[in-house]
């Protein structure tokens, strides 16, 4: 192996180099304020967003501890979020030792990273936010914050600036305000819009709602409060749930069909180890599974242990049921845990002393005593239910059998497609205009509306690493179809064969031929629908790729003009507020764009598909359960409570489009 010495060495001034000097400390909050992505997850809505639950997490907390009954959660008309609790209160002593002696202890938990009374100690046997990073986080991100914490009659103040700076030390302000408390925490702050440039520091009022709505459901008798203060969108709500997952379940199958009224619930605790369990069940006459765990509060979308023990206690229970009562003959086969799971609606919640999560979104539980103890209890209570309620357990049985059924002719129907596509020699659909790369972490799929629309994406595309899939109308709903009808749909074929990775219970996220796939679809209501068509397909039947943040949606412009004599193309009606604010004097008129075919190929690979110039959504699931839910209303059969989401949830609508 020869050497380059003449690269390899530097001279004390040189470009390359690299000494003491060079290492940055980044010290108190700097390092939030530096990487804001690595604490939040990232600085547009979602991370504006997580600043609100870290300090929801921590009042939760106090309730999960027994000491909170009531949280407040207000938007106020500033632009700024105030938290309330009636808890016990951060503590406001000296803090005892080491380099942050002689500060008080609230200033420590807002200020220091890895602070709180999470780590060990009596402060809190069971909690969500174990790393510690919450509320610190939040005052790292504020342009200013306020914290007002009663404790013993008394009422202390400390007040924030940019970054986290305090602005004096704790102050003792006087006896606690009469608002029916005599302890409790108080946050306000105010989201740095320098950090949050992205897309603004607008609370979204529905976003909020969800979460808090699921905060309350899984902490039976917490009443949480959620006050808009802000111009034009003034609304209290109050939540609050008395039979907690049994009210959970009933709110996700509302815009079902339930297979009987009855919800199958149980709860159990260990005190030896500090594992507790509260599930609920019922099923409804839909055909997808609707499993969700949490633990400590925290939704755990990937699953885990506890999920993993459920799911296997489920299937030999009612298995073994069956037999007992010669629903399942002899020579049958067991159902399967996928036909026993249709039309399944579960919340497996779970409660433990030392969660461990699988990755930093805590998305996965990975405590195996958790598992056994879930799965034990699970078998043993459900069995006692089952034999309890034999109505409501003869028809579970008989829906897994018609599921069972389903399942055959789905699989006939996969072979079937699987046929076709050996004796088409490649294997592709005839309408893909594939790329040529064979790496898909470098590979686009773009679903384009109709074929005109296709042959100009087409065009438009790089071909080494843009595949083109044009579909012929609306695909089918699969909100509303089995497996083995979907499975018949031409389009949905063509999607399946195109990527390559199987579908429903058999997809493997591993196989995906592409990295991106990309709905490409027209800015009106007819797109809006095909969109909503797509997303419903993908987050039903290939849900990991959802996961795994390979499913996008393109935003071809909204409107065009001209400055001088060149053609600009702005996003939407925001995009065209900011260019008038930048541009009072604009005389042009705007072009309203409905339909790609509108533009030529060079305008729509420079506005949509150029990676360099183009701006993509990325869907995610962050909350699985409300999620389901949500698709189940806009998709479903039940037009009164679809109706009813889309009028409550006017008000954060940025665009419209009728």
């Amino acid at each position: 192996m020869s050497t380059d010495t003449n690269a390899a060495a530097t001279t004390p001034g040189s470009k390359g180099q690299y000494g003491a000097k060079d290492i940055q400390v980044l010290e108190g909050l700097d390092p939030v304020r530096k990487r804001p992505g690595m604490y939040i997850g990232s600085t547009g809505l979602q991370g504006l967003h997580h600043l609100i639950w870290e300090v929801v997490d921590n009042s939760v907390d106090e309730a999960m501890a027994g000491y909170c009954t009531r949280i407040g959660v207000t938007l106020l008309a500033d632009g700024g979020c105030q938290v309330d609790d009636d808890g016990r209160g951060i503590p406001v002593d000296p803090y005892p030792s080491g380099p942050h002696k002689g500060k008080s202890a609230a200033e420590v938990v807002l200020t220091v990273l890895h602070a709180g009374g999470k780590f060990g100690g009596e402060g809190y046997k069971v909690s969500g936010g174990l790393h510690g990073v919450g509320v610190s986080v939040v005052n790292a991100l504020s342009e200013r914050l306020l914290l007002e914490v009663d404790r013993d009659g008394r009422r202390y103040q400390q007040e924030y600036a940019k970054g986290g700076k305090p602005q004096g030390k704790l102050t003792d302000v006087g006896p606690t305000p009469s608002r029916g408390r005599t302890s409790g925490t108080t946050i306000t702050f105010w989201p740095d819009p320098t950090v949050f440039v992205a897309e603004g520091t607008e609370f979204v009022a529905r976003t909020v709602l969800e979460r808090l709505q699921t905060m309350a459901f899984l902490n039976r008798g917490l009443q949480i409060v959620f006050t808009d203060q802000r111009p034009e969108k003034e609304q209290t709500v109050t939540y609050q749930y008395r039979g907690g997952l049994i009210d959970f379940v009933k709110h996700l199958n509302a815009s079902k069909d339930p297979l009987f009224s009855k919800v199958c619930q149980f709860e159990e605790e260990d005190p030896s180890d500090g594992h507790a369990l509260d599930i609920a069940i019922q099923w409804n006459t839909g055909y997808h599974e609707g499993v969700h765990g949490y633990a400590n509060n925290i939704s755990t979308i990937e699953g885990g242990m506890h999920v993993e023990g459920f799911k296997t206690s489920l299937t030999s229970a009612v298995n073994k049921y069956a037999r007992s009562r010669n629903l399942l003959k002899e020579k049958d086969p067991n159902l399967t845990g996928e036909d026993i799971r249709e039309g399944i609606t579960a919340i497996i919640s779970v409660k433990l002393r030392d969660p461990q999560f699988e990755g930093q979104t805590k998305a996965k539980l990975g405590n195996v005593s958790m598992r056994s103890f879930v799965q034990k209890v699970t078998h043993e209570r459900l069995a006692e239910w089952l034999e309890e309620n034999p109505t409501e357990a003869n028809k579970v049985v008989k829906k897994g059998l018609a599921a069972a059924q389903a399942r055959v002719a789905a699989k006939n129907a996969r072979n079937a497609i699987r046929r076709k596509t050996a004796l088409s020699g490649a294997g592709m659909p005839d309408k893909l205009k594939d790329c040529s790369s064979n790496d898909a972490s470098e590979s686009e799929l773009f679903i384009v509306e109709g074929d005109s629309a296709g042959g100009t994406a087409v065009d438009a595309r790089s071909p080494r690493t843009q595949a083109i899939l044009p579909i012929r109308g609306k695909i089918l709903n699969v909100e509303r179809a089995r497996v083995d009808k979907m499975l018949k749909n031409n389009e949905i074929q063509a999607l399946i064969t195109a990527i390559g990775a199987g579908v429903g219970d058999e997809f493997d996220v591993t196989k995906a031929r592409y990295h991106k796939v990309i709905a490409l679809c027209d800015a009106d209501v007819d797109g809006s629908h095909i969109r909503t068509l797509l997303l419903t397909f993908f987050f039903r039947q290939m849900r990991e790729m959802v996961e795994a943040g390979y499913v996008y949606i393109a935003q071809p412009p909204l409107y065009s003009t001209e400055v001088g004599k060149e053609k600009v193309y702005l996003k939407d009606e925001i995009a065209k507020a900011a260019f008038l604010a930048a541009r009072p004097n604009h005389k042009k008129e705007f072009q309203r764009l409905k339909g790609l075919g509108e533009m030529d190929w060079q305008e729509l690979r420079a506005t949509t598909m150029d990676p360099d110039s183009r701006t993509l959504l990325q869907v995610n699931v962050e909350e699985a359960a409300e999620a389901d839910q949500i698709m189940s209303v806009l998709m479903g059969d039940d037009v009164e409570s679809r109706r009813n989401f889309i009028t409550t949830n006017a008000r954060d609508v940025r665009n419209l489009d009728f």
